[in-house]
C-alpha cells in the first residue's frame, strides 16, 4: 500500500481476539484495538545470536525493510547481519465462508534466506504474554498447560479463575477462555516471564520456513436473552485443538485462497473507484470482520453480533449495522441477516413496548435487551431505526432474489413502515444515527431515510404480489420526496440540513438507495446540485457532515460520494478520505469520526461501519 497505514492488523478475529501494531513491528509492543498493550515478542536466533522482529526485548533489533498488507495478510520484511526474514500474519476471515470467518485461528508464517550465501542455523520463537487472556496484566493469575494437538506442539494459557461471560463493556478485554499457541511437532512450547508478566512461548527450527498458529477459545461467545451461546465454528462439535490442527494443515491452500480473495477485492475496487479507493477497502476489511462475532442460537440460526467499538460497546446496533451493510451485501447476505435477527427477536419480547424498531440488543457480549437510553422514548431513534431495518431487509431480498427473509418478520416490517408513513414526512425532534450531534427537528436526511424505508417496503410488497398496496405506498413515498425537494431547497439548488434551516447543508447519504434501486424518487438535478455543494464545502480531509461542525464520518462521506454521476467526482472524495488516514496523528484502527479540516480523530475506532466504504461495489 502507498498509504501510511494508521494501524496495522496482526490478529483480527473478533472484538476480543485482536492485535494491532504500527509502522515498525519491533519498535514497541503490539496492542489491542483499544490501545491497551497486548505484549507479544517475536525473535530469531542466528548462529547463536538473537534478534527481535516483533515487540520489545533485550535482543538486537532487526532492520525492518518493508511493510505491506492486503485484505487478509500483513507482511513485514526484516534484515539482520546474515539473513532476511519475512513475517506474514494472516487472519483468514473470509466473508464468503461462514466457518472460516468464525474459526479463531491466525497464522504467523516465517521464511528466511541467507544474505551472505552461507547456510545458517536459525530458530524462531514467539512469546505471548498474559495480556492476551486478561483484561489487564496482573488483574488475575494466568495459568498454562501443554495440550495434545494432533501433529503439533501446543500450549494454552488462561485466567486461573474462569468466569465466562461475566461482564460487558466497551474498553475491556476478555478474561475468560484460553489463548493457544502452536507450532510444528518438532518445536517446543513452554512458560517464561517477560516485562514482569506471565507468558507462554513456542520455538522451532527455521529451516527455510516455519509456521505458528495463534488461537483463542472463548468457551462461550455470547449471552443471548439469558442463554450462553457457542461460536459458529463449534456448531458441529469441533474442539479448539481440532480446529487448530485442521487450520495448521490447511495453511498453504488457505493462504492461496486468501491471496486470491484480496487480489479480487483490489481489482474490483480499482475498477469502480481507483487505486486509493482500493486501499481504503483493503484497510477496512479485516477491521470490519473482526468487530463481529458469529454465533448460533438454539434454533440453529446464525447470529452475527457487532460491537460498537469505542462508542458505548452496544451489541447488534441497528444504526451501526446500516452503514456496515454494503460489505456484507457484496459478499454474503447471511452475515447481514445474522446482524438483524437479534433485533427482530428483541422487538417481539415484552421488554419492547414501542411501535418502532429498537436501537440495539445489549452491550457486547451480553444481549439481554436494549442498552442505549433504556426506558426513555425521548432517547430512541424511531424513524432512523425503522428506516434502517426496512431498507436492509429490502436490499437483502433484492440480492437474494427472493423475499423469504422479509416474510419471516413481515408483521414487524409492516408496523415499522406505518410508523414511517405517519412520522416520516417531517420528523419530530429526534435523534438520528449521528446522535453525537444531538436531537434535531425537521431533519431532511432523516426524512429521506423514511422515504427510502417506504420505497423498500413497497418493493417487498411488490415481490409478494401485493401490487395495489405496493403502488399506493410508492405514491406516498413519491409525495414525501416531492415535499422534501420543495421544502429543503436552498438558493443554490442543494438541500438544507433541516426544513427550517435554509441555506444550510448536510450530506444526504440516505438518498443513495434511490440510485441503487433505480426508483427515481429524486431527479438527477438533486444529485447534481448536492455534489456541487459537497465539492464547494470540501476541506482538506473530507466534507463536513453538515453545517454545524467541521467533523465528518468516513462511511457517510463515501455514501455521499456515490451520489455522483462522474467517476472523477467519486475519486475526489475518496482522495480526501485517503489523505485523512495517510496523515492522521492518532494511530488507531480506522476511526470513522474525525475533523475534515485537520484529520484529527474526534472519537470511535475499529468500528464495523467501515463496511460502508464498500457501497460503490453495489452499483
Amino acid at each position: 500500500m502507498k498509504m501510511r497505514i494508521p494501524s496495522i492488523p496482526l490478529i483480527a478475529i473478533d472484538p476480543y481476539f485482536s492485535v494491532w501494531t504500527y509502522d515498525r513491528l519491533n519498535d514497541k509492543f503490539p496492542t489491542h484495538w483499544t490501545g491497551a498493550r497486548n505484549a507479544i515478542v517475536g525473535e530469531v536466533t542466528v548462529d547463536g545470536e538473537r534478534f527481535r522482529f516483533l515487540g520489545r526485548s533485550s535482543s538486537k533489533m532487526m532492520n525492518q525493510t518493508s511493510l505491506d498488507m492486503n485484505a487478509t495478510t500483513t507482511t513485514a520484511v526484516f534484515e539482520a547481519e546474515k539473513i532476511r526474514l519475512t513475517a506474514r500474519f494472516t487472519s483468514p476471515v473470509l466473508a464468503t465462508d461462514l466457518y472460516l470467518s468464525s474459526r479463531p485461528v491466525t497464522y504467523l508464517h516465517l521464511s528466511v534466506e541467507s544474505l551472505d550465501g552461507i547456510e545458517h542455523n536459525v530458530t524462531a520463537k514467539v512469546s505471548c504474554s498474559e495480556e492476551l487472556c486478561l483484561n489487564c496484566a496482573g488483574e488475575s493469575r494466568a495459568i498454562s498447560e501443554k495440550v495434545e494437538c494432533d501433529g503439533l506442539a501446543c500450549i494454552k494459557m488462561g485466567n486461573g479463575i474462569q468466569n465466562v461471560l461475566w461482564r460487558s463493556g466497551d474498553n475491556v478485554r476478555i478474561d475468560w477462555g484460553y489463548f493457544y499457541l502452536a507450532t510444528d511437532t518438532n518445536g517446543q512450547v513452554g512458560v517464561e516471564v517477560f516485562e514482569n508478566m506471565y507468558a507462554v512461548y513456542a520455538e522451532t527450527k527455521l529451516d527455510g520456513e516455519a509456521l505458528f498458529a495463534l488461537a483463542y477459545d472463548d468457551i462461550k461467545s455470547i449471552t443471548y436473552f439469558g442463554e450462553q451461546l457457542d461460536a459458529y465454528w463449534k456448531k458441529d462439535g469441533k474442539t479448539i485443538t481440532e480446529a487448530i490442527s485442521e487450520a495448521y494443515s490447511e495453511y498453504d491452500e488457505l493462504y492461496k485462497k486468501c491471496t486470491e480473495f484480496s487480489e479480487k477485492l483490489n481489482e474490483d475496487a480499482k475498477k469502480v473507484g481507483g487505486e486509493k479507493y482500493a486501499e481504503l477497502l483493503t484497510l477496512a476489511y479485516r477491521q470490519v470482520m473482526s468487530a463481529h462475532k458469529l454465533a448460533v442460537d438454539k434454533n440453529g440460526n446464525n447470529l452475527y453480533i457487532s460491537k460498537e467499538c469505542f462508542s458505548n460497546g452496544c451489541a447488534a446496533t441497528v444504526d451501526v449495522t446500516y452503514p456496515s451493510a454494503p460489505m456484507f451485501l457484496y459478499y454474503n447476505t447471511e452475515l447481514l441477516k445474522g446482524m438483524l435477527r437479534p433485533v427482530f427477536e428483541f422487538a417481539r419480547t415484552d421488554a419492547w413496548s414501542f411501535d418502532f424498531a429498537p436501537h440495539d440488543c445489549g452491550q457486547y457480549p451480553l444481549l439481554n435487551g436494549q442498552f442505549y437510553n433504556t426506558g426513555s422514548e425521548e432517547g430512541q431513534m424511531p424513524v432512523e431505526e425503522c428506516g434502517n431495518m426496512i431498507v436492509l431487509v429490502a436490499t437483502i431480498c433484492e440480492k437474494d432474489g427472493n423475499v423469504d427473509f422479509a416474510v419471516e418478520n413481515l408483521d414487524l416490517l409492516e408496523k415499522w413502515c406505518q410508523y414511517l408513513v405517519k412520522f416520516g414526512e417531517d420528523p419530530q425532534n429526534q435523534l438520528c444515527t449521528d446522535d453525537f450531534a444531538g436531537h434535531l427537528p425537521h431533519n431532511c436526511n432523516l426524512s429521506l431515510k423514511a422515504i427510502m424505508g417506504m420505497a423498500g417496503f413497497s418493493r417487498i410488497l411488490k415481490s409478494l404480489g401485493r401490487n395495489d398496496e405496493a403502488d399506493e405506498l410508492m405514491k406516498t413515498a413519491k409525495k414525501y420526496s416531492d415535499s422534501f425537494l420543495e421544502r429543503a431547497k436552498n438558493d443554490d439548488g442543494s438541500t438544507s440540513l433541516a426544513y427550517h434551516l435554509k441555506n444550510t447543508f448536510s450530506l444526504k447519504y440516505n438518498s443513495v438507495w434511490d440510485r441503487i434501486w433505480k426508483t427515481d424518487l429524486l431527479p438527477d438535478s438533486f444529485y447534481k446540485n448536492e455534489i456541487i455543494r459537497y465539492k464547494a464545502e470540501a476541506l482538506p480531509f473530507g466534507v463536513a457532515l453538515d453545517s454545524r461542525e467541521k467533523y465528518t464520518k468516513s462511511d457517510w462521506l463515501l455514501w455521499a460520494a456515490c451520489l455522483a454521476d462522474e467517476r472523477e467526482d467519486f475519486e475526489f472524495f475518496c482522495t480526501l478520505l485517503w489523505n485523512a488516514y495517510n496523515t492522521m496523528r492518532t494511530r488507531v484502527p480506522m476511526t470513522d469520526w474525525y475533523y475534515a479540516d485537520t484529520s484529527h480523530q474526534v472519537g470511535f475506532q475499529n468500528r464495523t461501519v467501515q463496511g460502508g466504504l464498500f457501497l460503490k461495489l453495489l452499483f
